[in-house]
């Protein structure tokens, strides 16, 4: 293990010690955020780490906002001791997979960094739309029908969501070309972001709300996704 990886490694077990004091993840959730962290690094270096840190600055900063609203509304997510190992792996979990795999192949290195980039979009859209639009949405569509629903409900989006999203994508996307220039990639990462959080809308109206998965799985679920099209648009 080199210097860097040493210091890396103790960064991120900093971090996870400050972000259980912090209340944002329990203990097995801090525990799990390091190795997912580390496993990232190690296939997609620095600029996956950032990547994973904006997505976990902007979703607890957007889970925190205008939370009593939310819980008017019931459609806040409880997350008063901190988010499980459950909860770190349905969003960070895919992304941690691809890292483990472009440690094993460095040479798929680019193509790996792309993947996770596209899931991390996906993930940051999804968690800004559902957190943020159902503080700013105005009309509230069920994603099946696009009839009326109540707002905060599975499957339940907003414009105003939708775009919030996007410009959640829009950021991993920026972060990616700040490290490897601009390029046609960009808009593969948003692609990516937006079909992801569209599908974690499908899947929440058509399965979650139903009972038949849970909201980590769906998670999982929209993350694959983004990674996916990232693959499939890069090799067309």
């Amino acid at each position: 293990m080199s210097t860097t990886d040493i210091i890396i490694s103790i960064i991120l077990l900093l971090s996870a010690a400050l972000s259980y004091t912090a209340k944002k993840l329990t203990v097995a959730g801090a525990i799990t955020g390091a190795f997912v962290g580390i496993l990232i690094y190690k296939g997609a270096g620095f600029t996956g780490l950032v990547m994973l840190a904006l997505f976990f600055i902007a979703g607890s900063w957007a889970t925190g906002w205008q939370l009593n609203k939310k819980a008017a509304i019931s459609a806040a997510e409880q997350h008063t001791s901190g988010r499980t190992a459950g909860q770190v792996l349905a969003n960070g979990g895919v992304a941690a997979l691809l890292g483990a795999y472009g440690w094993y192949s460095p040479n798929q290195a680019t193509l790996i960094t792309l993947m996770i980039a596209g899931s991390f979009a996906a993930a940051t859209a999804d968690t800004l739309s559902s957190e943020l639009g159902t503080v700013y949405g105005h009309r509230f569509l069920n994603i099946l029908t696009f009839k009326k629903d109540t707002r905060g409900l599975d499957g339940v989006v907003s414009m105003e969501g939708t775009l919030i999203g996007l410009a959640g994508a829009l950021l991993i996307a920026f972060l990616y070309a700040c490290s490897f220039g601009w390029s046609i990639a960009i808009l593969w990462i948003v692609s990516a972001g937006f079909i992801g959080n569209l599908t974690d809308s499908v899947l929440g109206a058509l399965l979650e709300r139903k009972g038949l998965i849970g909201n980590n799985v769906v998670n999982f679920f929209n993350t694959a996704v983004g990674a996916g099209v990232c693959w499939v648009l890069i090799n067309l």
